[in-house]
C-alpha cells in the first residue's frame, strides 16, 4: 500500500551549517522516494503525444506530482527554516536608547509580517506582549496605569503605541523645558 503524502517533516533539516553533509542526506532521502531524478532534471515533463494513452497519462501525471512533490519538499525545509529564524529574530529585539516607541514597533511588526507571509500565525498580541516586557524603566508607570485600566491581553497594538507615545512626549516636553 502506499501513501499519497510526502513526509517531509521526517527528513533533515538544513540549519545553515555543514551544507555538504545536508545536500547528502536530502539526495538521499528524495532517492529513497524515487525523486531525486525529478529535482535533477531541469525543465518540464515531456508532454503528451497527441492521444496519448491510459498508461502514458498515468505516467505523465505521475511525473509531475513527483517534481511537485520534490521541489515542495527542499523548499518546505528552506521555508521552516526561514520562520524560525524570524521568530528568533523577533524575540531578541529590544529598544535601543534613542530609539522612539513607533520605531521599535514598527521594526517588530515587519519581522511579524515576514513570518505571516510564510504562513505562519502571529497574533498581535504576542507584538504587545514583547513591548509590554522589553520597555525600558521609564515607561513602568504607564505600562502600571494600563494594566490597573485595561485588559491588556486585549490591548490592540495601536492603542499601546498611542499610550506610550503620549509618555514620550510630555518626556520630550519636560526635557525641552529643562534645557
Amino acid at each position: 500500500m502506499t501513501s499519497n503524502t510526502f513526509p517531509v517533516a521526517s527528513s533533515s533539516m538544513f540549519t545553515g551549517d555543514n551544507y555538504q553533509l545536508w545536500a547528502v542526506k536530502m539526495k538521499a532521502y528524495l532517492q529513497s522516494f524515487d525523486m531525486w531524478k525529478a529535482v535533477e532534471e531541469d525543465g518540464e515533463v515531456p508532454t503528451l503525444p497527441a492521444n496519448p494513452t491510459l498508461a502514458q497519462i498515468k505516467n505523465y501525471n505521475e511525473e509531475k506530482v513527483k517534481k511537485f512533490k520534490a521541489i515542495n519538499a527542499l523548499h518546505d525545509q528552506s521555508r521552516l527554516m526561514q520562520v524560525l529564524n524570524l521568530k528568533r529574530e523577533f524575540e531578541i529585539q529590544k529598544i535601543r536608547e534613542l530609539e522612539g516607541i513607533k520605531d521599535y514597533v514598527d521594526r517588530l511588526t515587519a519581522i511579524a509580517n515576514k513570518i505571516r507571509l510564510f504562513g505562519e500565525k502571529f497574533s498581535d498580541s504576542r507584538i504587545v506582549e514583547k513591548v509590554l516586557v522589553s520597555l525600558p524603566e521609564k515607561f513602568e508607570s504607564k505600562i502600571s496605569s494600563l494594566e490597573n485600566s485595561k485588559d491588556l491581553s486585549k490591548i490592540s497594538v495601536n492603542d499601546l503605541v498611542n499610550a506610550l507615545q503620549a509618555v514620550e512626549q510630555r518626556r520630550a516636553i519636560r526635557d525641552e523645558k529643562n534645557n
